[in-house]
């Protein structure tokens, strides 16, 4: 059976029913049908003086056409932990639509281990992402109209830094001209679209305490700069009021279950490998008031999800982690190795050898940041003892807890031998987390720390544009923010070519811009786009409602 196909088929429990598992009442939710809620503002002010339970980190190998399934086992280990009857719950990002009909599919979890409604949180789910669209584009309009309208901020158009967004793979919209026409119209001018999860609004939503950091936040965004090259602000524009208003219910996380009924807060999805890659601190806080143990997820592999977890989203809202997941698969480690994709299911030690140092080096950048590390294999029926023997003592000798992941097939009962290696190192092992640099660094010198000790560079240069920019950005005092790297997700290098564990290269600095509301610095290094394009062949293709109003094709 196909993923969409075992989510159809299952019997999901009204969330009600499920929120009632952790003594939230009817009057405590905000009801989108009978699978789906958003916790009250009241319920999540009654938790607030709970105890935190622990939270789990899981994050992954870098990304391979092999498959990691990281999500897969973020739920997998959310219900094996409920298995073992601990009071447990998943904390997710909402998937976006572009890459849902381009080539990477939905972001549900895959198997026996995936949160539902599939369809309903692969589409429109709860509206939050129309709502961070519209919000954008609002400001974007109130700015526009701000300079047709004769432009007393003096806003100098070829210094608009804000853009448009859409929630859609659409390559033709990174560069377009606006205000073509007669002078009502509007100025004509050079503009373009990102992809909403790389908007900072979605940063905002996601980094945001509460109602009212979030109206902070939103009125210190920088769109435009004035003919004297000082910034303007959506606070200036006076948009901050109507923008929170588009999300004045956005801003409250989402309640689903897993096929086995496990809650999962599922809010919020910036992008990893061009935005911080996390959920919404709303919810993973809430989550832990909520709860015992809390899994959460970051974006791709641990280079990028994992490092903006801990130095943007742990850094901004006091997080600390108990224990860090690395996911990987016998098939990408091969892959890393050198294998071909239509060559994985043969037995290959000498490949795996030879990418393995892709695993190892993950181990080691999670280890600077003094969290317990635990490695899990998402088992495939193709990998033979041989080869899991051999990564269990490689990691075993790194001082890791190892844990074989079945989840896939099996859901919560594949998950327990990891669920018991987490469980282990809790006991074994205290978290002293830390971040990987100090506020106080430059800029240049964070993103020489990331780029030297998280990728393993010999050098970043910078072209003369970022190099302006970041002398500008310091200027105007945000030079104490954290760095948000934006780098291809396949390499730990800016070339998604190099797999393994490259040496000796240098990473490329082509553009940076500072997100002052949301509280970073964007660094995009080599080719890295902020709006995708579609594949050859894309996903939108293949799927399709029958004459019984189902969806198909959706993965």
């Amino acid at each position: 059976m196909t993923d969409i196909e075992i989510a159809q088929s299952a019997k999901m429990e009204p969330i009600k029913t499920v929120a009632a598992g952790l003594g939230i009442t009817e009057d405590d939710l905000e009801f989108y049908g009978k699978y789906k809620a958003k916790l009250s503002d009241e319920y999540m002010q009654s938790i607030q003086d709970n105890d935190d339970g622990k939270l789990i980190l899981v994050t992954a190998i870098n990304p391979t056409p092999a498959g990691e399934g990281k999500t897969t086992v973020t739920v997998g280990l959310g219900q094996a932990m409920n298995k073992l009857g601990k009071k447990a719950v998943i904390a997710l990002r909402e998937p976006s639509l572009g890459p849902c009909f381009g080539i990477k599919g939905g972001a549900a979890g895959g198997g026996y281990s995936q949160v539902v409604p599939m369809e309903d949180l692969n589409l429109h789910f709860t509206g939050d992402f129309h709502a961070i669209t519209s919000a954008n584009n609002l400001l974007a309009a109130m700015m526009d109209n701000h300079i047709q309208q004769g432009n007393s901020l003096g806003i100098d158009p070829k210094q608009i830094v804000f853009k448009r967004c859409l929630d859609m793979n659409d390559r033709v919209l990174r560069n377009i001209i606006v205000g073509l026409g007669k002078k009502p119209d509007g100025v004509v001018r050079q503009d373009g679209f990102v992809i909403t999860v790389a908007s900072e609004i979605m940063a905002i939503l996601c980094l945001a305490n509460d109602i009212n950091d979030l109206k902070k936040r939103l009125s210190k965004i920088i769109v435009a700069y004035t003919y004297d090259n000082k910034p303007v602000t959506a606070g200036d524009l006076k948009a901050v009021g109507a923008m929170t208003a588009l999300l004045k219910d956005a801003i409250k996380p989402n309640l689903i279950q897993t096929l086995e009924h496990t809650p999962a807060i599922v809010h919020g999805g910036p992008f990893a490998n061009i935005a911080h890659g996390c959920n919404s601190v709303r919810a993973t806080k809430t989550a832990l008031k909520m709860a015992d143990y809390v899994i959460t997820e970051a974006g791709f592999g641990a280079d990028l999800g994992a490092e903006k977890f801990f130095d943007i989203k742990c850094r901004m809202a006091g997080l600390k982690p108990d224990a860090v997941v690395l996911v990987a698969t016998i098939r990408a480690l091969k892959y890393n190795g050198g294998v071909t994709k239509e060559q994985l299911n043969e037995e290959n030690l000498d490949a795996l050898k030879a990418g393995i140092v892709n695993l190892e080096k993950h181990i080691e950048n999670l280890k600077l940041f003094g969290v317990p590390v635990v490695v899990t294999l998402n088992r495939f029926v193709t990998d033979s003892d041989a080869e899991l023997d051999y990564v269990k003592s490689f990691c075993e000798e790194r001082g890791c807890d190892f844990a074989l992941a079945n989840v896939w097939e099996k859901g919560g009962e594949g998950g327990v031998e990891l669920a018991k290696a987490v469980l282990n190192t809790f006991d074994t092992k205290k978290s002293e987390f830390k971040c990987l640099y100090d506020d106080s660094l430059s800029i240049k010198e964070k993103i020489e720390t990331i780029a030297t000790k998280i990728y393993g560079a010999a050098s970043v240069t910078y072209s003369p544009e970022s190099s302006r920019a970041i002398a500008r950005i310091e200027e105007l005092g945000f030079g104490d923010m954290p760095v948000c790297m934006a780098k291809n997700q396949y390499s730990l290098s800016d070339d998604a070519k190099k797999l393994g564990r490259p040496t000796g290269f240098n990473i490329n600095i082509r553009e940076v811009y500072v997100n002052a509301g949301a509280g970073f610095v964007v660094a995009i290094t080599g080719a890295i786009m902020t709006m995708p394009g579609l594949p050859k062949v894309p996903a939108a293709e293949r799927i399709d409602v029958n004459d019984e109003g189902v969806i198909e094709g959706l993965f």
